[in-house]
């Protein structure tokens, strides 16, 4: 951005929070106020009322925050054209992802769109399903992964792949002998669950309830925040759990865990999601291209 200043103003305009924008811009927090402070300092009025700890755009600030949203977007498109026509691929690109994506799918996938855009830089900002579409929603991330429905239909929603869920217990457990496991079989078992917000939380509520079970009804001895978490408790006997098979590959090929199918069988899309209008880099376009591709060859070597 030719005005950094302008750039800060519009994130903390869009969030109404110098704590906020200075996560998203990766900056200190008293680096924004700064920059805020010379914008206003240029135009010689406030652009924020500042009150109870809250912030709130003025009237001037309100005009600004509408031209710098048009000039961000000009800038945007200038940057698309010209890198169109010298053939590079550059920019910043926020990406926000779910704990499992983040941690079993997109290390590989980001490693080699690295290798074909070496000019784009990746930021990555991991959380929860929900907290990844609020991210998305508040455009503090450009295009985000998740592993759950998204409902906002203002977001575009693109399914990259489907994740395979497993039943998962240590090798000495009584069902690990079985060749698959059914929703009756859960009763009454100590079951590892993930946090709510969790997107693997969500799928399984609606996979149970499709089978006349609730969630509410497992005897739930646990909820933890990552896929580890949860892998180390079963591994320690705590209890049984349902994961993505992504997540267990290793602790099942070194004995440590028993991975079983689930009868119905049980998966869930991996989508690819944006802002309906947001405007769209050439660096956001060519990482959601390239995911499409990566997943796809994916799916083919699983089904090998």
């Amino acid at each position: 951005m030719a005005d950094r200043r302008l750039q800060v103003f519009h994130t903390v305009a869009r969030l109404l929070s110098f704590t906020k924008a200075a996560e998203t811009l990766h900056m200190t927090q008293p680096a924004v106020t700064f920059q805020i402070r010379q914008l206003e300092e240029y135009f010689n009025t406030r652009l924020f009322d500042r009150t109870h700890n809250r912030i709130s755009l003025t009237e001037a600030g309100l005009h600004v925050f509408e031209y710098a949203e048009k000039i961000i977007v000009l800038y945007g498109e200038m940057d698309n054209r010209v890198r169109e026509l010298t053939g590079d691929v550059g920019g910043i690109l926020m990406i926000g992802a779910s704990t499992t994506i983040a941690e079993y799918v997109l290390p590989n996938l980001l490693g080699e769109f690295k290798d074909r855009c070496p000019g784009v830089q990746i930021r990555l900002k991991v959380s929860n399903s929900m907290g990844v579409v609020h991210m998305i929603e508040d455009n503090s991330v450009d295009v985000g992964i998740v592993e759950s429905p998204v409902t906002n239909k203002n977001l575009i929603v693109e399914v990259c792949w489907h994740d395979h869920l497993v039943f998962i217990c240590p090798p000495q457990h009584p069902l690990a002998q079985k060749s698959v496991v059914s929703v009756a079989d859960l009763a009454d078992l100590p079951y590892v669950c993930r946090e709510e917000g969790s997107g693997t939380r969500e799928v399984i509520s609606d996979y149970l309830q499709n089978n006349s079970e609730q969630l509410g009804q497992l005897n739930i001895c646990m909820e933890l925040g990552s896929p580890e978490a949860i892998k180390g408790a079963v591994e320690a006997n705590l209890g049984v759990s349902i994961v993505s098979h992504a997540t267990v590959r290793k602790e099942v090929r070194l004995g440590t865990l028993v991975a079983l199918p689930l009868s119905p069988a049980l998966e869930r899309p991996f989508s690819i999601v944006h802002q309906r209008q947001k405007f769209r880099l050439r660096a956001m376009d060519e990482f959601m291209e390239f995911a499409h591709e990566h997943c796809e060859k994916q799916a083919a070597t699983e089904q090998q």
